[in-house]
């Protein structure tokens, strides 16, 4: 039992792919244009091979926990008619963090990175942020704040620091007009809003170190989604807001130092793990 304990505290993103599966079972079971199970098939192999070739590349140890994630997050986000589209956007995610660094740290997140890529690349992609429903909403925000909990990230603080700018700014914005607040309680109830807030703005490997940076990063994130969301009316903002504003990471790092995040403690490290 102790064993078992230690393993489950070791890692936070093994509680991230425990509730990311959840979250894709709802999502098939809520809808039926979501991604099904040969999209997610292709999208766990082409993740695992990306890792698994750039590791050898780079004679680092494998990881298996972060493609997974990433795989079940573009399962979850991603929509495309050809399941092999989730395989390649799985790699090119996995690619982007061994490629697209500053001082041995990725500043992209690989799920953001994908999704925004194939979005731009045409109107084959595309995604459904209210997928789920608010009955699956609701259990969709219960399942990744307890993730967001259990795993011990030590990133809820820009999960909150996001979440009251944008919230916030819907509120506001509803004030202003003499809107009903039932408009920005609907906007909230989005399955894409959960993974982007519980697993995705909240990475501590590609978010900045230092706790005063994480937070003015986030309030960022959120006021860029909001003037994207606003003006543009894109489908998804905080996606394109986090993927605009991701390069600033390593600047924050510059300005507010800070001891890098490891996802596991220095001595249980034989190699270097490339998270």
């Amino acid at each position: 039992m102790r064993m078992l304990r230690s393993w489950w505290r070791a890692d936070a993103r093994t509680w991230q792919i425990l509730a990311l599966s959840i979250l894709v079972l709802l999502s098939n079971l809520w809808s039926s244009f979501g991604a099904g199970p040969a999209s997610l098939v292709a999208a766990c192999a082409g993740a695992l091979s990306a890792q698994a070739g750039w590791a050898r590349l780079r004679g680092q140890a494998f990881d298996w926990r972060s493609p997974l994630i990433t795989a079940l997050s573009l399962t979850l986000l991603l929509r495309t008619p050809d399941p092999l589209w989730h395989a390649a956007a799985a790699a090119a995610g996995i690619s982007s963090k061994w490629l697209l660094r500053w001082q041995g740290k990725h500043f992209f997140n690989p799920a953001n990175f994908a999704v925004i890529l194939f979005l731009l690349a045409g109107d084959r992609f595309w995604i459904s942020p209210g997928q789920w429903g608010s009955e699956a909403w609701v259990v969709g925000l219960i399942v990744g704040l307890a993730a967001l909990v259990l795993g011990c990230a030590r990133r809820m603080d820009v999960a909150v620091a996001f979440a009251a700018v944008f919230v916030g700014g819907l509120f506001a914005r509803a004030a202003s007009l003499g809107d009903p607040w039932a408009i920005p309680l609907h906007q909230m109830q989005s399955g894409a809003l959960i993974i982007f807030s519980c697993f995705m703005i909240t990475d501590p490997r590609s978010t900045p170190d230092h706790p005063a940076a994480r937070i003015i990063f986030a309030a960022l994130v959120a006021w860029l989604a909001l003037r994207f969301q606003i003006r543009l009316q894109l489908v998804g903002a905080p996606l394109y807001a986090l993927a605009a504003l991701s390069p600033l990471t390593p600047v924050f790092d510059r300005l507010f130092r800070h001891r890098r995040f490891e996802w596991r403690p220095r001595q249980e490290n034989v190699h270097e793990v490339l998270a």
